[in-house]
Order: C-alpha cells, then sequence, then structure tokens
C-alpha cells in the first residue's frame, strides 16, 4: 500500500508539473524504479501514466492554440508520431543492463536542460533563427529522445518553437502537449504490444496523473514560476545523484 500511495502522489505532482513547466518524468520515473520495477518497464510504464495527463493538459489549453505560419500542424503531428515509434523501439531494442547504466546520464543531461535551457534559449535565438524545415527536423528528433526516455522533452520543445520565433508562451505550451501527447502515445503502442508496462501501477498512475495535468493547466498561471523551477531543479538533482549512487554502488 506504501508504494501504491508514493505512485499517486508522484503521478498528480508529475502531471501537474508537466502542465506547468515540465519535469514530471523527474518524479514518476524514480517513483517506479524505487518500488522494485525494473528500468526499462518503468521508463516505458511511465510513459503509457503520462499520455492522458498531456491530452488533458492540451484540451485545458484549447483555447490557447494558434496557428503556425508556413507549416500544418498535421506535418508536425505526423513527424512527432514517426519519431516517437523509433524512439519506443529503440528503446525496446535496448538490454536491461545498458539503459541502467544510462539512465544517470539520461537524467543528467535531461537535468541540465531543464535548469539551463531558459538562460541559453534567448541568447541562442539571438543567434539562430529556424525556418519550417528546421523545426520539423528538430520537431522529429524531439520525438525519437521522447520515445525513447523523455525527461525535460517539453523544455526541449519549447526552446525548439522558440527557435522558430514563437513567442506566446500559452500557445507554445498548448502546442508542446498536444504533440507530447502524441509521442508518447505512439510509444505506448509499441510498449503495450512487448508487454513491457506493468499495468496496476500505470493505472493507478494514469488517474492520478490526469488530475495533476488538468489542475496544473488550469491553476498554472498563479503558481510562481521561479519557485516551482527552483524545486523541480533540486528535484531532479537528488534524483539524478541518487541514480548515480545507485549505478556505481552495482
Amino acid at each position: 500500500m506504501t508504494a501504491y500511495l508514493l505512485l499517486a502522489c508522484a503521478a498528480f505532482i508529475a502531471g501537474l508539473m508537466n502542465a506547468v513547466a515540465g519535469g514530471g518524468t523527474f518524479i514518476t520515473f524514480p517513483a517506479l524504479v524505487f518500488t522494485g520495477v525494473p528500468s526499462v518497464i518503468a521508463n516505458a510504464s511511465n510513459a503509457v501514466a503520462l499520455v492522458p495527463a498531456s491530452f488533458a493538459s492540451a484540451w485545458a489549453y484549447r483555447r490557447d492554440y494558434q496557428n503556425v505560419e508556413d507549416l500544418s500542424f498535421k506535418t508536425m503531428v505526423a513527424v512527432s508520431l514517426v519519431g516517437g515509434l523509433i524512439g519506443a523501439v529503440l528503446l525496446i531494442a535496448t538490454p536491461e543492463t545498458t539503459f541502467d547504466g544510462l539512465v544517470p546520464w539520461l537524467l543528467l543531461g535531461a537535468t541540465l536542460v531543464f535548469a539551463f535551457g531558459p538562460t541559453f534559449i534567448p541568447k541562442l535565438r539571438e543567434r539562430f533563427q529556424i525556418g519550417p524545415p528546421g523545426l520539423l527536423f528538430l520537431q522529429f528528433l524531439v520525438g525519437i529522445y521522447g520515445g525513447y526516455f523523455g525527461g525535460a522533452m517539453g523544455i526541449v520543445m519549447l526552446a525548439v518553437y522558440s527557435l522558430f520565433g514563437l513567442t506566446n508562451l500559452n500557445a507554445m505550451n498548448a502546442m508542446k502537449s498536444l504533440l507530447a501527447g502524441f509521442i508518447n502515445g505512439v510509444a505506448v503502442i509499441v510498449f503495450a504490444a512487448t508487454g513491457n508496462v506493468v499495468w496496476r501501477q500505470t493505472l493507478l498512475m494514469i488517474i492520478f496523473a490526469i488530475a495533476g495535468g488538468y489542475v496544473g493547466a488550469h491553476y498554472g498561471r498563479r503558481l510562481p514560476q521561479m519557485y516551482l523551477r527552483t524545486l523541480i531543479i533540486l528535484i531532479s538533482t537528488s534524483v539524478t545523484i541518487a541514480f548515480f549512487v545507485r549505478d556505481w554502488g552495482k
């Protein structure tokens, strides 16, 4: 019961975090691992658990959607789906021991992106601008990463949209939430078909992640972003250190 309570709380917090600032994977993935789920299955189950929350957030942001100039949104969805499919297949093909060794580094990279992304994005935007082809290519790469791991995927997408020239944060969050849902959604099909999901824990997390995602999308504008981001960075740093210690202790 303690493990299920931990997973429910983690899922709710993750859904809220993903709707407001991102970083939900830093909560749910380690919660699954530390309750005894193998890392590859934990990563797959984590993706399954957060899909409904992404779509719940996207629905809450439905009034903030804007058309992207010179680019079909259907094309963005298509490249996201293909990328997510490739990433999911790569994850399933990765041996458990190999993925265990990669996890601390994936978490470290995601933590650095989350922590320093907002500082470097404006500087990158001053030097680089991407057009529709560049946006599609980068979205495809984000899809592969999201299907494989997904930590800080939302932050990476916001960075890409900023380089494209988008400035409306609510509209960017709306597109990010929906495309993240598609990326994880196609990955879910792969994970479920290959038997890499612990359904009892995952279904519990889905319920609480949806609740957190919807609450976060509705009330996220009222939360102090600086304090929330600081808290997420502290959590992600602690989790990353814990996984490095766990890996070195083997």
